[in-house]
């Protein structure tokens, strides 16, 4: 828009754009003005559109009327509109009134731009000019407002309030289920309800079995009372019968994404169709007319069926349909709608990293969750490398199950452990994704984790290359030459290599074996029997005995998430104990055949039998008491403690290890005998100190009664036994002057402590630790100590003690830190190492602040909750009373089958 600048305008062009846009603002005001109460007719035409929709009148009236309906809605919007292409944009003369009249000003201030003065004087001119400029300085700080259509004078008997109140109810009445929706206004209508008081429809809606939802009745005395639509689980199984009536009743879902609406077919029809195309296809010579056939078949059940005499019962009809989305269901006239819960996958990952028992066992923590609950999840363990192209591996890949619980998995937090040393991957980099499913088939994944998969450690070298023969031609059968020459070179010196008259042997029928192997079976016969001989000349005994318990243990476990008889429980477990008694027998024997250290069996923890058949008790028991969630957490916890355990054998630089460990025990207690001599040096100086202070007060002992040192000596006896009251006598007995050089006799005990430090601060330097900033200050506060005990200044003496005191802490602090991180880090360095000391250095004190039972110590910090707890008596008991009450209910007259199989299900019995 453009202005010709008159009048002010033309010396002042920022002036003339202000005043332009105010222009601008007030001829927007007066559009609205004129525009709004044209509206209202449209606008009402509109929302009595809508709430007819949404009250469901569309769907219930016939076709005519509704066809009449809408085109009486859309003749009268279209109607409405036309007084809108008489407006017109508001002129620039009507804006300069507006702002005149809105701000209450005189003289036309605004109009006063275009007009010009009657004379043509010089001075009328400037004095004009000057009216100009003032008035233009007016319109620039006017407001336009906002629009103020008045509406009231269009409708005088607020017919608007009509269309608005009816839109709000319908709105709400909207979210029911009769409600509708704008487009029934183009859809057909469904069939009219049948009025016939012989028919019956039920329905109902059944979640999946995975969710534990109980079924949604949506007709009967049982039906959902709410409007709103019916939540319900993703594929849910909705269940329509329909009894009586004439045969002519539909079923149709409508997506509620705007899809096509499908009409069902009975099951009935679809088992008769599937009868028929298998009695087609078993007729010779008419499969080209049985395809052409079997498309139509089911909508022929659609129509009505043939009529049928007046008294004769149509038979019942079932309709079926897996809802995969929302929608709405309409059954002879009643309407139903589903919001569909989507059932998203579930989510698995790592919790912390995955690491070796002491065993060589896998431990894999993991946290997962699911909107229903994580049905299974295992560990995908794969080689890094790829094999070779042709490759044939002799065993699949390792399978590790997680343990999950039978009950609220559906936020988890587990640590499973499995040994999988026999499997030939053991010792290989391979790539470990865990993998979580749940009950409708949906998987989720987690980041790939690559480490070293554990495997078994040899001490004994002939021990690790029968094993590592076994793992040559198990990873690929084609390098089976490979492992025979491996085998025979083993033999080239015999008497050397292989003292014992029973391994050569062992080794030389395993090499015969190689050679004839052929088959599959053959070659995996070969392999256990490789197997068998490097565990025998490692562990002799102990490996069978380890063996057979961890298959107990896994049987266990398998039948009681199998929900297994409890005969067979109590006979599962009893081949547990038997296995567990052989291997801690064999422990016995291999722990007197290999004596530990003395300084290292103080830190040994000893594993009691007693302890370990308790467990196994309570295991039953809760077996057997029906708690088998609690029962299968503590059997995971006896293996993962059986995977902890360490059979005591000294490995090869386990003993070095061991004595560096005895002298770092040496400098831990010379610490503590230094800390334990400079407290009592401390009390002695605090004594003496004190009295001198009261012998500077009261005087000597000989210008006093002697009845006040009897007082003391007997307080003394109260309060001390014999030593202290001699001390306390002593003390009293002696002057100021004897008090004096008692404190400075005690200087020399204070530079010894002094010199002591310093010799431990040295061995620490030569066991590799530094020491701490501690152990320095300690040092300078004994010298200033030991200073004022020669000057016999008692409080200077003592207060320089107490500060080496809390040094000397400060220093021990700092030295286990540098132990424990030394320690940490030689676990971690050797632990890798098959066989290496860092196994035993695990299972005396690294395992994370665990014990060898794989419990956290005492020593460890706060309980984080990662223990499974048992059940007490109270529970135990509790649990018993309700199984008695439900097998005598069970026992007793029931009032139906629904009861009696109800009974059944809580006790797992069907």
């Amino acid at each position: 828009m453009s202005f010709i600048r008159k009048g002010a305008f033309e010396l002042h062009p920022v002036l003339a754009r202000r005043v332009a846009l105010k222009r601008s603002f007030a001829r927007i005001v007066l559009f609205f003005e004129r525009i709004l109460p044209l509206l209202l007719a449209p606008l009402g035409i509109a929302a009595l559109f809508l709430s007819v929709a949404w009250f469901g009148i569309f769907r219930i009236a016939p076709d005519w009327v509704r066809w009449v309906l809408v085109g009486g809605f859309a003749f009268a919007f279209v109607y409405a509109l036309l007084p809108l292409s008489r407006l017109r944009w508001p002129a620039v003369a009507d804006a300069d009134r507006l702002l005149e009249v809105r701000n209450n000003l005189p003289h036309q201030p605004v109009g006063v731009q275009d007009d010009q003065p009657a004379f043509e004087t010089p001075f009328s001119r400037a004095l004009w000019k000057e009216h100009q400029i003032r008035m233009a300085e007016r319109i620039a700080a006017l407001d336009a407002g906002l629009p103020q259509p008045d509406i009231a004078r269009h409708d005088r008997f607020a017919l608007r309030a009509i269309p608005a109140l009816v839109f709000v109810v319908a709105l709400g009445y909207s979210f029911s289920n009769g409600g509708g929706s704008p487009a029934d206004a183009f859809r057909p209508a469904p069939p009219a309800p049948s009025i016939n008081p012989d028919l019956r429809i039920d329905a109902w809606l059944t979640p999946p079995s995975y969710t534990g939802r109980a079924p949604v009745f949506l007709t009967g005395r049982e039906a959902t009372t709410t409007v709103a639509a019916v939540s319900i689980p993703q594929n849910s199984a909705l269940t329509v019968r329909v009894t009586g009536g004439e045969g002519g009743e539909a079923v149709v879902f409508a997506p509620k994404a705007g899809g096509q609406p499908s009409t069902l077919i009975t099951e009935e029809a679809k088992k008769a169709a599937e009868d028929a195309a298998k009695q087609q296809k078993q007729a010779p010579g008419q499969q080209g007319q049985q395809t052409a056939q079997q498309a139509p078949a089911p909508q022929t059940s659609t129509q009505p069926a043939a009529p049928q005499q007046p008294n004769q019962q149509r038979p019942p009809r079932t309709y079926a349909l897996n809802v995969a989305e929302s929608g709405s269901l309409t059954v002879n006239g009643q309407t139903w709608a589903f919001d569909v819960i989507p059932d998203r996958p579930p989510e698995i990952a790592f919790d912390g990293q995955p690491k070796r028992s002491v065993n060589g066992a896998l431990e894999i923590g993991y946290t997962g969750k699911d909107d229903y609950g994580i049905r299974e999840a295992h560990a995908l363990i794969e080689p890094v490398d790829q094999p070779a192209p042709g490759a044939t591996p002799l065993y699949p890949l390792p399978d590790y199950r997680l343990d999950l619980p039978r009950q609220n998995s559906r936020e988890v937090k587990s640590l499973t452990s499995r040994s999988l040393i026999e499997h030939p991957l053991a010792g290989k980099r391979v790539k470990i994704t865990l993998i979580a499913k749940d009950g409708a088939g949906q998987t989720g994944r987690s980041p790939t984790h690559e480490m070293v998969l554990p495997s078994r450690g040899f001490s004994e070298p002939l021990a690790a290359a029968v094993a590592e023969e076994r793992q040559v031609f198990a990873l690929d059968t084609r390098q089976m030459p490979r492992a025979i020459e491996l085998n025979e070179a083993l033999a080239i010196r015999p008497d050397e290599t292989i003292p014992n008259l029973s391994h050569f042997l062992l080794i030389r029928s395993a090499l015969e074996r190689m050679k004839l192997a052929r088959n599959e079976e053959q070659l995996k016969d070969t392999a256990e029997y490789l197997w068998e001989i490097a565990l025998g000349i490692e562990d002799g005994d102990l490996s069978q005995a380890e063996r057979r318990l961890r298959d107990a243990q896994r049987n266990l476990a398998e039948a009681l998430q199998n929900k297994a008889s409890d005969q067979e429980v109590a006979r599962l477990m009893q081949e547990l104990r038997e296995a567990m008694q052989q291997f801690m027998n064999e422990l016995a024997q291999r722990m007197q055949n290999a004596p530990q250290a003395p300084n290292n069996m103080q830190s040994q923890n000893v594993i009691r039998q007693r302890d370990l058949q308790n467990m196994m008790n309570q295991i039953e028991n809760l077996a057997r008491s029906g708690n088998r969630d609690a029962a299968q957490q503590m059997l995971n916890e006896l293996q993962r403690m059986m995977n902890n355990l360490q059979a005591g054998r000294p490995q090869r630089g386990q003993q070095g290890q061991q004595q560096q460990n005895g002298q770092m025990r040496q400098q831990i207690d010379k610490l503590g005998e230094i800390m334990q001599e400079q407290q009592r040096l401390m009390d002695q100086t605090f004594k003496l100190d004190q009295a001198l202070r009261d012998r500077m007060q009261r005087g000597d002992p000989s210008e006093r009664p002697g009845q006040e040192g009897q007082q003391q000596q007997q307080q003394g006896q109260q309060q001390q036994g014999q030593q202290g009251q001699q001390g306390q006598q002593n003390t009293d007995q002696m002057t100021a002057e004897q008090l004096r050089e008692a404190l400075k006799n005690l200087r020399a005990q204070q530079e010894g402590l002094g010199k002591k430090l310093e010799e431990l601060q040295q061995a620490l330097k030569g066991l590799g630790m530094q020491p701490g900033e501690g152990f320095g200050k300690a040092q300078n506060e004994m010298g200033n100590a030991g200073k004022a005990l020669g000057d016999g200044q008692g409080e200077q003496a003592v207060q320089g003690q107490g500060n080496a005191l809390n040094a000397l802490r400060q220093g021990a602090q700092n030295m286990m830190q540098q132990m424990m991180q030394a320690m940490q880090q030689q676990g971690q360095g050797q632990g890798q190492d098959r066989g290496g000391p860092g196994e035993n250095m695990t299972s005396q004190g690294g395992q994370n602040g665990r014990d060898p039972l794989g419990r956290p110590r005492a020593t460890s910090g706060p309980d984080f909750g990662d223990q499974v707890k048992v059940p007490d008596e109270i529970d135990v008991q509790r649990a018993r009373q309700i199984l008695e009450a439900i097998r005598e209910k069970l026992g007793n007259a029931l009032s139906g089958d629904a009861e009696r199989q109800y009974l059944e299900r809580l006790l797992d019995i069907r």
